[in-house]
């Protein structure tokens, strides 16, 4: 993982406290240990740059900070081709990356066209300050060791459990927008901003579609090449589901060596599927299972304290805790996968629930991803929330809006902080994130996408021989109601549906009362910081049941009540026990 600070002053040079503070503060904004960070750093007249990295070399990437004619270039996230370093910032260099350059009097940052790797800024009367971590960001331009928080910003956070907006946590503090850069030059700031890719019309003809397909194709192809030279295989996180299918296929027709694993227990679809698909492949298959009692009718959960802790530590208040972050581990150079953001191969996964496409249907989906839960908020938090769905609601194309909204929050917010976890301990290859890829994906038509047609074609043309395992949960969209031969060959296989008890049981939507309890007495007892955005009586009825219903919103107000009350920056959580969760019994 590399962190970047950078420094622009609005008259002479940058001072020498502020520099020395932002060195201190690394060790509170960077989610490893202290003594394996390392730095670099470069000063030029009224501009420096800082960087950091837990990673042990340089050898797979460029170096921290670049020298090249004339300028210095940072580099967060990977390129493609290392020598493309020198490019940036280039709108059509592959990998998953932002960008830092720094001259006399100059500085640039620049977010690529999904914005996975952040930008954030903020401004003093006296300073400039840009940075890939929002909580260093705003350390550093605050006046003395203080946190600010933007608490109506946070109501985004308890709806949806990330930002649906450019704020963050943090007063002052705004991350860059997608395929956006920041310039300064000489003390003043100018943004600039690129539209996303637009949308071709819907092929019409089998060849039209093997072609278009076979673009995208392409741009997968390249991203895992390199990989082919790697002294060990590529582990690969596979599931049931359509995302890492393609990955596994894309692997296989790239003659990339991979080995898969699955989390779960032996009845989970995503287990009985993914065993299907790594015997069709012909590649080693591991399972790893969740800790349970010795019964194996329940399973051992960390406490929701010292889980907030670590996601807060890593994901700096932007993501929840409902969500499971990878906890740190020593870098790793070993090479691993997973299907993160695939949806934006098949228009986002806002619009995956999504059957009705009328105009109606669609500006209803945009409106309540920004409104919903209306009742339990207070009129400002809703009148803020309404702002923010307005410039979406004004686009003529739902279909294109929805897809673009995905990019701009789900990955562009969500993951951007979410991914913080993995990159601690190595740097994953994400062909979905690649930015030749996701230029490739929203050039075509999102209805055509939203079909899974483009998808499933994908599959094939990487390996046929998985044209017959099911899918887990919902059958392929383009072949529901088929009659007909599909263009490409006879009719995809079958759907696993996900069963509601036994091997599709999740503990984090059945969190039973223990840990409901746990999650009641945060949010109750701290009820006061929340007030802002959220009306108490509303708080107290989502917990009135011994379990509570939306597992997902409970967790949503116990991480933003974490870090409204201080549970981090601060020392982690000590002795606290592991909380059992039964599973249910299925003769119920």
């Amino acid at each position: 993982m590399r962190v970047y600070l950078a420094l622009a002053a609005k008259r002479h040079d940058v001072p020498a406290q502020v520099l020395s503070r932002a060195r201190t503060l690394i060790e509170t904004a960077f989610p490893v240990p202290a003594d394996v960070i390392r730095a670099r750093e470069w000063h030029g007249r009224g501009v420096s740059l800082l960087a950091w990295t837990n990673e042990p070399d340089d050898t797979r990437q460029p170096p921290l900070i670049t020298e090249h004619d004339g300028r210095v270039i940072g580099l967060n996230g990977h390129l493609a081709e290392p020598a493309d370093v020198t490019r940036l910032p280039g709108g059509s260099v592959g990998g998953c990356f932002s960008a830092w350059i720094a001259r006399d009097g100059q500085l640039t940052a620049s977010t690529a066209v999904n914005r996975v790797c952040p930008v954030f800024y903020a401004e003093t009367p006296d300073l400039h300050v840009v940075g890939s971590r929002a909580l260093l960001v705003h350390l550093a331009a605050q006046p003395a060791d203080r946190i600010d928080h933007d608490v109506l910003a946070l109501q985004t956070m308890i709806r949806q459990g990330f930002f649906l907006s450019d704020e963050t946590p943090y007063k002052g503090v705004t991350a860059l927008r997608p395929d956006a850069r920041i310039d300064v030059r000489d003390g003043r700031r100018v943004i600039t901003e690129a539209p996303l890719p637009q949308a071709g019309p819907a092929p019409t003809s089998a060849r039209a579609k093997r072609a278009a397909i076979g673009e995208l194709a392409e741009a997968l192809l390249a991203t895992v090449a390199p990989l082919r030279d790697l002294s060990e295989p590529v582990n690969l996180a596979l599931t049931g589901g359509r995302d890492t299918r393609i990955l596994a296929a894309l692997l296989h027709a790239a003659r990339v060596p991979f080995r898969v694993t699955t989390n779960g227990l032996d009845t989970h679809p995503d287990v009985i599927l993914a065993r299907q698909i790594a015997a069709r492949l012909k590649v080693e298959h591991t399972v790893i299972a969740p800790q349970q009692t010795a019964q194996k009718d329940a399973v051992l959960v960390e406490h929701p304290l010292s889980r907030a802790w670590e996601t807060l530590r890593t994901c700096e208040g932007m993501t929840s805790a409902y969500e499971s972050i990878v906890g740190y581990l020593p870098y790793s150079g070993k090479p691993t996968m997973s299907g993160q953001s695939g949806e934006t191969l098949r228009a986002g996964s806002l619009n995956l629930l999504q059957t009705d496409l009328s105009d109606k249907a669609l500006l209803r989906r945009i409106t309540n991803t920004f409104t919903k839960d209306t009742k339990l908020f207070t009129a400002e938090a809703n009148e803020h929330a309404r702002e923010l769905a307005r410039p979406w609601q004004a686009r003529p194309d739902r279909l294109e809006a929805l897809d673009h909204i995905y990019i701009w929050y789900k990955v562009g917010r969500w993951q951007a902080s979410a991914r913080a976890g993995s990159l601690r301990r190595g740097d994953p290859v994400r062909p979905f994130l690649d930015n030749r890829v996701v230029r490739a994906a929203l050039s075509l038509d999102q209805g055509w996408r939203l079909s899974e047609e483009v998808i499933y074609g994908l599959i094939l043309r990487f390996a046929p021989q998985l044209r017959d395992v099911p899918i887990e949960g919902k059958p392929w969209r383009f072949a529901e109601g088929m009659t007909k031969r599909w263009f490409w060959s006879r009719p995809p296989a079958g759907h696993m549906p996900t069963t509601k008890t036994g091997g599709g049981w999740s503990w984090r939507t059945s969190p039973g009362p223990e840990l409901t309890d746990i999650l009641r007495r945060q949010v109750l007892d701290h009820l006061d910081v929340l007030t802002p955005v959220v009306n108490p009586d509303e708080v107290r009825a989502l917990f009135a049941d011994p379990v509570v219903k939306k597992p997902a919103q409970a967790w949503h107000l116990y991480t933003v009540s974490t870090l409204l009350t201080g549970l981090h920056p601060g020392k982690e959580p000590e002795g606290l026990e592991r909380i059992t969760v039964s599973r249910p019994d299925p003769a119920r």
